[in-house]
């Protein structure tokens, strides 16, 4: 995992990996996730080969805890980036939150059919952003047992 994909690295608690193309959303997600108390690492990647390039270095580095996944990416798409993660053994069990800024009824539908574990439409408006990713990390980071062993 380069460096320039780290956005912080102070302390041993395992990743979260945001796949996010837009830099608005990138920016507004971090730092939702640092007001929300969040103090995981997250790891950035910018498209969906990308994120499909980053799976194999998780075999033996430390795997996310989880993984937010933007639907709309270049390259590949969100909704084939999660059947990547559901194939590889070694994210398979990592939940995914999709965070995109589509309510199509067929999006929803194939996320969850992949194997998504939550959908969710971005909000507009900050405040509301804040607490979405907010009741993202306390549900996935702090109240959800992981399947995944030292967790």
């Amino acid at each position: 995992i380069s460096n320039d994909m780290l956005v912080e690295s102070e302390n041993d608690l395992p990743p979260i990996l945001l796949v996010e193309d837009n830099p608005d959303d990138e920016g507004l997600a971090l730092r939702a996730l640092k007001k929300s108390g969040v103090r995981h690492p997250v790891i950035v990647v910018r498209d969906g080969e990308e994120a499909v390039q980053i799976l194999p270095s998780f075999i033996n580095g430390s795997t996310p805890i989880l993984i937010l996944l933007d639907l709309k990416l270049p390259k590949l798409s969100g909704l084939e980036v999660l059947e990547r993660i559901r194939a590889d053994k070694s994210t398979q069990l990592v939940p995914v939150v999709v965070l995109t800024s589509s309510d199509e009824s067929v999006d929803v539908i194939g996320c969850y059919s992949r194997g998504a574990n939550a959908y969710v439409r971005k909000p507009v408006d900050f405040d509301e952003f804040i607490e979405a990713i907010d009741s993202i990390a306390r549900f996935w980071l702090r109240r959800n047992l992981l399947a995944a062993k030292g967790r």
